[in-house]
């Protein structure tokens, strides 16, 4: 049985990707950071529906914590699916932004990526074979106003995602980032009015959290091996 980790797996994005993936017969652990009481829900619900999965908390900035904990799971096997979905926002006018709030959310996204992804591969390597996905954003894509820090960091997590994908093409590990639009049941949703979303997406409409876990899915599980380096727009054709 494969096992996957999938980062901010407590919030509504990763969780449906945590269940997506424990339907397709993997073995997931929930990871989880401000709100443990969430991953341990998901978790719960998994095993509920038959699968198997375990929780695991840690601040994906924190590279020691991150070790411990990925250490702890190492010792069990390699994880051969890796989900990086960790991401928050915290939006202001650049000319308005605090030191902390630029930090926050590139840290999460980009000290998270590394501090995750890099205890993973030589497992991945010298199994040679595994899938990483890293959720992206279409503000890294084609910007957005207010979110300079998000746009930075999603767009360094893109630019990261592709340069990783050409050192790992010969181990037989893929690597691809999708960027999603406005997603339902997320926090991006609360973030625009009906009006707004329909002005913004041609589709006009939020995408949902399902699609995203279904093209993960296909990512990870399907037969995709031939597909890596790539930044998927998932966006309604926003981008």
């Amino acid at each position: 049985m494969k096992r996957a980790l999938v980062t901010g797996a407590s919030g509504a994005l990763g969780a449906c990707i945590a269940r997506r993936l424990a339907r397709e017969g993997l073995m997931v652990y929930v990871h989880g950071h401000s709100h443990p009481e969430q991953a341990e829900s998901v978790r719960d619900a998994i095993r509920a529906a038959g699968g198997r999965a375990e929780s695991v908390v840690f601040d994906v900035r924190d590279g020691d914590a991150a070790r411990d904990a990925l250490d702890g799971i190492l010792a069990q096997g390699p994880i051969q699916v890796l989900v990086n979905n960790a991401g928050l926002h915290d939006d202001a006018p650049l000319a308005g932004m605090k030191p902390e709030q630029w930090s926050r959310v590139v840290d999460v996204a980009l000290l998270g990526f590394y501090n995750v992804t890099q205890p993973l591969l030589l497992p991945m390597i010298r199994e040679r074979w595994g899938r990483i996905v890293n959720i992206g954003s279409v503000a890294g894509v084609m910007g957005n106003r207010g979110q300079v820090n998000y746009a930075a960091a999603k767009a360094g997590l893109h630019g990261a995602a592709k340069a990783l994908a050409l050192e790992l093409a010969s181990r037989g590990i893929t690597v691809n980032t999708i960027a999603p639009g406005i997603i339902g049941e997320t926090d991006a949703e609360a973030l625009f009015d009906a009006e707004t979303i329909r002005r913004l997406v041609p589709m006009g409409r939020v995408g949902r959290p399902e699609e995203v876990a279904d093209l993960v899915a296909y990512l990870v599980t399907g037969d995709s091996g031939y597909l890596s380096g790539q930044i998927i727009n998932l966006n309604g054709a926003m981008a």
